[in-house]
């Protein structure tokens, strides 16, 4: 975890001292529908290349302590087409989670009978499109699909109780989606 931490740490610093970088601020109204503080940041390197990292945040517990907690943090390079920030774009993209669900079932792999925490991790390729509504703003549609792998440990829910044991799956699928709401700093 401390390697993710520090890559995208190296490659934010690398676009801080890049030449002529434009910076996006943007917020995920599908997140938000969900009740998941999210914020994220772009940053343009040249006219064809940008890096974009999101950060997401749940920590509700609904009725009967069900919960789906988690934080995860996506960084993603992107390739735009014709110029950034304006158009299709191509994107390579990583992820990291911290979860605790319980109570909920979720991808046909958690059970609402189950809690379970654990963290996930993973990649993938995407295709976005900017709409340009004026200079400083935009709207931002996405897609990806991927790999992630998950690792786990299962209690039962509601009674808590021991571990019943660690679990690790693979899920290739959807990996991100997302309607973007961006402020454009020039």
């Amino acid at each position: 975890m401390n390697k993710i931490f520090l890559v995208i740490i190296f490659c934010v610093c690398l676009g801080l001292n890049a030449k002529a970088q434009v910076i996006a601020v943007k917020t995920n109204v599908l997140y938000d529908a969900t009740t998941t503080f999210n914020l994220g940041a772009e940053v343009a390197f040249n006219k064809h290349l940008s890096l974009d990292i999101s950060g997401n945040y749940n920590p509700w517990t609904f009725n009967d302590d069900k919960s789906i907690k988690h934080w995860s943090v996506q960084p993603e390079f992107r390739y735009w087409i014709h110029e950034r920030f304006n158009g299709h774009f191509l994107g390579v993209h990583g992820l990291y989670a911290d979860y605790d669900v319980a109570g909920q079932s979720i991808l046909n792999v958690m059970k609402s009978g189950y809690a379970y925490d654990g963290n996930a991790y993973g990649g993938g390729i995407s295709y976005g499109y900017q709409l340009y509504l004026s200079p400083h703003w935009n709207i931002e549609f996405t897609a990806g699909v991927g790999y992630v792998y998950f690792s786990y440990d299962k209690k039962p829910f509601p009674t808590g109780g021991e571990v019943i044991g660690r679990y690790r799956n693979n899920y290739f699928g959807p990996t991100k989606l997302g309607i973007s709401i961006m402020y454009i700093i020039k």
